[in-house]
């Protein structure tokens, strides 16, 4: 063993090489990317790594792997969880030979998220056991516990980080290269009756299902990451307490799990005055280590609950208590002494503790902290996606327009100025949202956005009904070449794959016209004119037509050189800046001003200028 500092989801990465994964999939979304990245890097020679195109796919590789008696992780976050549900509801009836790990992180509050959904609560409808750990360590240790309860019970586990974990970094023990397992796996054994999936083996199987989960809660009181931790007041603490003399106070103790577990044992500490409260740490929530609680419940008074974000603790300490007639009180969400929505803090969760166990609070020490500079979110400055939602903007003056958005860097093209994004629901669904407001508003024009990877993952099923239906809709797809929002992973359409192979492009124009598109253009939404015009011509096109914009994320290839503005010829109308919203365009004594250290030389607003007074650095203006 040795001391390595990792992110969290690095560490979940080593401790899958250490299992000795053999096959790792996913889809990228924060807070889950690293978690794939890092086991690609550091990978032995026998394991493969694939980013595949979405979530169903990956969940339906990872199976077939685990099918073949491999050790099979499959990455998402929690929003790609329910893209993946159907193979897994599948999965979790018929069952595995190898182990599968589903790593799921949730993302509270949400930070980067359209939902907060918690996965805890998935994990008990799909009927799986889900690991829940409190931080980097821990996750680094569950990820390996996982995998061997997965194969011992044949079944889908579920490892569910959340974000704090995820993405927090600490110091932990790893072990070296020769403590790793080395996993062969057995190869597919041909069985019909366990691989085929019919409604006499489901219900057989559902049966062996449930008397398993409820053997499960009291396996689990045995893990020992579910604990119940006590600890005597000492004697400064003893000082506080009432005396016999005093009326009795009601026994106290605490719930939690995940990094909540984490933040109540932080808030325990600093509550120096606090009387004795036994907290249960809960590392399984499902099953729910029934022994175990009932064991902490007893001679309890009143237990608070802390966790993100269903009540899921809540629930089962109130079912246990019902179930064997206990008189504890179990409060938490549900009984407003704990928020039902959003993160929690350090903070709260002080707050909630002291006024829980009416102890006093700690000083907080007064910091004067610098008041932070504002940075609302907007697309980077010389992003072709603002040059593509301007087109078709400026193309469509005067129309009666839906713009259909999607998940990804160009939902901030709803920023104003552009304003160019009317509905994001999810990955996907612009194309039919749009489908159906023509079905109804015959007189709209009607644009689906979606980036390039996004047509991979979930957008061409909807080309495909939108032909069939005989929709009147224009599809934009921005292409620039990459999955820029989570980090830049390669796609179909890079020409690369995860393994660092070379590998012929999908091309999104002969999909299209595969499809049965008959008006299928790629053009580059930096050549502002012409994009415009191709705008104008496509969108009044007969049936489903589309329109690719492909020009490279500046992230990856930054174009040369730079945009100045001549003070002398700029007339101080504003228009660069009221129309593009570029956060390389300023304005300053009366004139637009170019910030060099953000312009990366794309050339729209010189393009736009009405009098050519920005031009391009050491150049003579437009033509």
């Amino acid at each position: 063993m040795h001391q390595e500092f990792l992110m969290g989801n690095e560490a979940i990465a080593m401790g899958a090489i250490a299992a000795g994964v053999n096959l790792v999939c996913g889809y990228p979304g924060t807070p889950s990317t690293e978690v794939l990245e890092t086991v690609a890097k550091h990978r032995g020679p026998d394991c493969y790594v694939e980013w595949s195109v979405n979530e169903k796919v990956a969940m339906e590789i990872a199976g077939g792997a685990a099918y073949a008696g491999a050790r099979a992780l499959v990455t998402m976050k929690q929003m790609g969880l329910n893209v993946a549900s159907d193979p897994l509801m599948c999965l979790s009836y018929i069952g595995v030979k190898g182990g599968l790990v589903v790593l799921v992180a949730d993302d509270p509050g949400p930070i980067s998220s359209q939902t907060e959904q918690d996965s805890r609560t998935f994990a008990a409808f799909a009927k799986v056991p889900v690991f829940d750990p409190s931080g980097a360590q821990e996750a680094y240790e569950m990820i390996q516990d996982a995998f061997e309860f997965s194969e011992k019970y044949q079944t889908p586990v579920f490892l569910r980080p959340t974000t704090r974990v995820s993405h927090g970094y600490a110091s932990i023990s790893v072990k070296d290269p020769e403590e790793y397992t080395i996993h062969t796996p057995e190869g597919f054994v041909k069985d019909s009756s366990r691989w085929v999936i019919f409604p006499r083996l489901s219900t057989i199987n559902h049966k062996k299902i449930e008397e398993r989960n409820a053997q499960l809660r009291h396996v689990l009181s045995d893990y020992d990451k579910n604990c119940i931790l006590r600890d005597q007041p000492d004697a400064a603490r003893s000082q506080n307490q009432p005396d016999e003399a005093s009326a009795p106070q009601p026994r106290r103790g605490l719930a939690a799990g995940g990094f909540n577990f984490t933040y109540a044992l932080e808030s325990l500490r600093a509550l120096k005055s606090r009387p004795e409260a036994p907290l249960l740490k809960v590392a399984t929530p499902f099953p729910f280590p029934e022994d175990l609680a009932l064991q902490f419940l007893e001679d309890l008074d009143e237990v608070l609950c802390i966790e993100e974000l269903d009540p899921v603790i809540e629930r089962e300490l109130t079912y246990l208590c019902g179930k064997y007639h206990l008189k504890t009180r179990i409060l938490g969400k549900l009984s407003g002494h704990m928020p039902l929505s959003g993160e929690n803090n350090l903070a709260a969760v002080q707050k909630a503790i002291a006024d829980f166990l009416e102890v006093a609070l700690p000083a907080a020490e007064a910091l004067e902290l610098p008041s932070l500079p504002v940075r609302p979110p907007v697309l980077c400055a010389g992003c072709p996606h603002r040059a593509s939602f301007y087109a078709v903007k400026q193309a469509m003056k005067g129309e009666k327009t839906i713009y259909c958005g999607d998940i990804g860097c160009y939902t901030l093209g709803n920023a104003m100025p552009l304003d160019m994004v009317d509905t994001c629901l999810c990955m996907g669904a612009g194309l039919g949202i749009a489908q159906a407001i023509h079905h109804l508003e015959k007189d709209t024009f009607c644009f689906a956005f979606v980036g390039d990877s996004t047509f991979f993952a979930s957008a061409i099923p909807s080309v495909v009904n939108a032909v069939y239906n005989q929709a009147e809709m224009t599809l934009i797809v921005l292409d620039n070449s990459t999955t820029a929002m989570t980090g830049h992973q390669p796609h179909p359409g890079t020409g690369r794959t995860m393994m660092g192979e070379v590998v012929a492009a999908v091309s999104i124009e002969q999909v299209l016209k595969g499809i049965g598109l008959t008006c299928v253009k790629t053009v580059d939404p930096l050549d502002h004119a012409l994009a415009v015009e191709t705008v104008k011509d496509t969108a009044r096109q007969p049936g489903v037509k589309a329109i690719i914009f492909k020009s490279p994320c500046i992230a990856i290839t930054r174009p040369s050189g730079r945009v100045m503005v001549d003070a002398a010829a700029c007339i101080g109308c504003r228009k660069c800046i009221r129309e593009l919203g570029c956060p390389a365009l300023l304005f300053e004594n009366g004139k637009a001003l170019i910030d060099t250290a953000q312009c990366t030389g794309c050339g729209l607003c010189s393009q736009n200028c009405p009098v050519q007074a920005i031009q391009p650095e050491g150049g003579s203006g437009n033509d």
